[in-house]
């Protein structure tokens, strides 16, 4: 079955007043005027029963000041008097003298040294490495090194006077990503 909306006979307004909602049910303003004084009624309460135990503990606490004198009645509550305290050890490091005893050998230095970063077959190899470390500010000598295993192009830096150099020089190219670095003493 089928209908034809365009066609259709428009309703008046008779139709319409047949389908009219039914009312709202009536409020009841009393019922919530009650509920609004009861609330405000129970916070009245409230407030009051706290003002009322708030005045109690300065009673108490007013009360033993004024029987200090007496050291038989003590109250539980009081706290002990601020203890003073005694630190003696920032008057002990004041005047502290450290003294340390080195032996004269380690006074003196071991000798130059030397930092190598690699071994390499090929001489190529080496080289590149070699201007990598050039790229880090830092000089690099390619050594060829007979041994009884071949021939070896060693990669090293230095001398340095101090191995305090050596390692300045290490910590720069392990920011460069090159770890391993060995310092020794200086050989020829």
């Amino acid at each position: 079955m089928s209908r034809d909306y365009a066609n259709r006979k428009p309703r008046g307004p008779a139709s319409r007043g047949s389908r009219k909602k039914a009312a709202p049910p009536a409020r009841k303003p009393w019922l919530l005027i009650a509920i609004v004084m009861a609330a405000v009624a129970a916070f009245g309460y409230f407030l009051w029963s706290i003002k009322g135990s708030a005045e109690a503990p300065q009673a108490k606490q007013t009360a033993p000041k004024t029987q200090a004198a007496s050291p038989a009645k003590k109250d539980p509550n009081a706290l002990p008097p601020k203890p003073k305290e005694e630190w003696t050890y920032l008057e002990e490091l004041e005047n502290k003298q450290v003294e340390v005893d080195v032996p004269d050998d380690a006074m003196k230095s071991a000798g130059p040294y030397q930092m190598q970063c690699g071994s390499f077959r090929k001489q190529e190899q080496a080289e590149e490495m070699k201007a990598v470390i050039a790229f880090q500010g830092l000089e690099a000598q390619v050594r060829r090194v007979e041994g009884s295993s071949g021939v070896w192009f060693k990669v090293v830096l230095g001398p340095f006077e101090r191995r305090r150099d050596g390692e300045k020089a290490k910590h720069k190219l392990q920011n460069a990503g090159m770890n391993g670095c060995r310092i020794w003493l200086w050989q020829n």
